[in-house]
């Protein structure tokens, strides 16, 4: 950050000078950057995240909750919406309105659950199973041109590690938890 005196050690940082091209607030979120593990999955996120939703937006007519719901009926079928809320960090009110859109397109089913009848689990259609199989390959090729910097043996490095952040973040503190420990701003801070 430029106002701290120190600077601050960000793995990671070639020795030699900043590739030309890079624009320099790219170039402090990469090196200056006291939050620079955020900021890459940040910035790599909205780099897939905007071409492949966009593209299918413009396709198919599909939002990208929508999508996000098919995508994950198209690696998993018989899940419950929470189930999906809880992997996407979709609030309920936004999944419930997604299944029911998706429902009405003929993209998904739902299907009571003999153990619980008050949830259903959900599906994909011939039709959404279509969707999923016709958009994956997008999907997978901008993940490939991603992925091009990186050796195959670095590939699945990163691929460990990152199951390894994501798998932890199931035993974390709860978000006010958090957000509340020690070293938080303090409430007259936080309204400046």
């Amino acid at each position: 950050m430029a106002s701290s005196s120190l600077p601050i050690p960000v793995p990671g940082r070639p020795a030699e000078a900043d590739p030309p091209g890079i624009d320099a607030v790219t170039l402090a979120g990469l090196w200056d950057n006291p939050c620079w593990f955020a900021f890459r999955l940040n910035y790599l996120s909205l780099h897939y995240n905007i071409p492949v939703y966009g593209w299918v937006q413009r396709e198919y007519g599909l939002l990208r909750p929508h999508v996000a719901v098919i995508y994950s009926l198209g690696l998993r079928d018989h899940v419950t919406a929470r189930d999906i809320g809880i992997s996407l960090g979709l609030p309920k009110n936004t999944v419930s309105r997604t299944i029911h859109t998706l429902e009405r397109r003929g993209l998904i089913r739902r299907e009571r659950r003999a153990a619980d009848k008050r949830s259903f689990l959900l599906s994909l259609t011939k039709r959404g199973r279509a969707v999923f199989e016709e958009t994956l390959p997008n999907f997978v090729r901008v993940q490939e041109e991603m992925l091009k910097p990186l050796a195959p043996g670095e590939r699945e490095s990163l691929s460990i590690l990152l199951a390894r952040i994501v798998l932890h973040t199931f035993v974390w503190p709860n978000d006010e938890a958090l957000l509340n420990s020690p070293g938080s701003p303090s409430k007259a801070l936080r309204r400046a």
